[in-house]
């Protein structure tokens, strides 16, 4: 399939408005991104994504929810391809958001993000909702607010190998509505507004400036609509914020904030109405290392002597997530 014939179907969703003020300048920045991509795995990659097609017969194309799993193509595995499959998927690793199953294959994912999602779900209503995740990794996120009634879903995120796992996704589950391309936020363009539902899960710590992030998050939202935030946040008596070079050995952490501060930075970034629906902390048990996933993880992040604290003798994390909106 070529790189024009895959967006064909977001094409036509984002024809209608007010979404196709925003599409000819998606369209020409992803042109120049496939044209000039340059990645040294992405022949890996690709050649990984082709193996699998060749694994897959006409019948490709159901997906289903069971326990937490993304089941894809459970009846799709072409005679006598199947011991192809497993190398070629893991040639797509780390898998880091998930857990899937592909055929009969269990992909165990470093982040059991089905509990999240379990977190989530009680709070919103996705019926005909079109929703931009930001940050939404290889699109495990989508499939369960298309499972939750979504009209169609929209990822960005700027790691080429959760795009490539995202796209072997669609084509396992036959295309749905629920798209992963290669772009920042800041990258998006800025007439692609008006969406329902504008989610930013574990990006904010990221940002240098988080008032402006949220500027941004909102400003794609359309008026009425729902942002749904989630960041770490510092527990009570330790000030406004802790400014930080690394946090749980991740870099690019610039200040984890107090409740407080969260607060008056939504307000400063226009959204006053804004609400804590969860507060949780983040254990070894949902997030760790597996056997798809083989790098160090949350446990090699910790104090051994005290699982609450981090190798950097800061606070363990906690992640709180928030629910506002735009005024109408």
């Amino acid at each position: 399939m070529s790189q024009s014939d895959q967006y064909a179907e977001l094409r036509q969703a984002l024809s209608q408005q007010p979404f196709d003020k925003g599409w000819p300048a998606l369209e020409e920045y992803l042109r120049q991104y496939w044209q000039t991509q340059n990645h040294g795995d992405f022949p890996r990659w690709q050649a990984a994504l082709e193996q699998i097609d060749r694994c897959l017969n006409q019948q490709a194309g159901h997906w289903q929810v069971h326990n937490g799993y993304l089941q894809l193509a459970q009846q799709a595995l072409a005679q006598n391809q199947h011991p192809q499959l497993e190398p070629a998927l893991r040639q797509l690793m780390p898998w880091r958001k998930g857990p899937f199953s592909i055929g009969d294959i269990n992909i165990d994912t470093e982040w059991r993000s089905d509990w999240k999602w379990q977190r989530l779900q009680t709070q919103l209503d996705f019926t005909g909702k079109r929703i931009l995740d930001v940050g939404s990794g290889n699109g495990y996120y989508g499939y369960r607010m298309l499972d939750a009634g979504a009209e169609w879903v929209l990822g960005i995120d700027p790691t080429l190998l959760f795009v490539m796992q995202a796209k072997l996704m669609q084509r396992c589950a036959g295309h749905p509505a629920n798209w992963v391309l290669p772009m920042t936020l800041e990258q998006l363009p800025e007439t692609l507004t008006g969406f329902d539902m504008v989610l930013s899960l574990g990006v904010l710590y990221h940002r240098k400036d988080p008032v402006e992030h949220i500027q941004r998050l909102l400003h794609h939202l359309k008026p009425g609509g729902e942002l749904v935030l989630e960041t770490f946040v510092i527990p009570p008596g330790m000030g406004d914020a802790i400014e930080v070079e690394r946090y749980a050995r991740m870099r690019n952490v610039y200040q984890i904030p107090s409740v407080g501060l969260l607060r008056q930075w939504f307000e400063q970034a226009g959204c006053p109405a804004v609400r804590m629906v969860d507060l949780c902390r983040t254990s070894v048990e949902e997030q760790r290392s597996t056997n798809w996933m083989r790098f160090e993880s949350l446990t090699e992040s910790l104090d051994k002597g005290d699982g609450k604290v981090t190798v950097e003798g800061l606070p363990g994390p906690v992640r709180g997530v928030w629910i506002g909106g735009k005024a109408e």
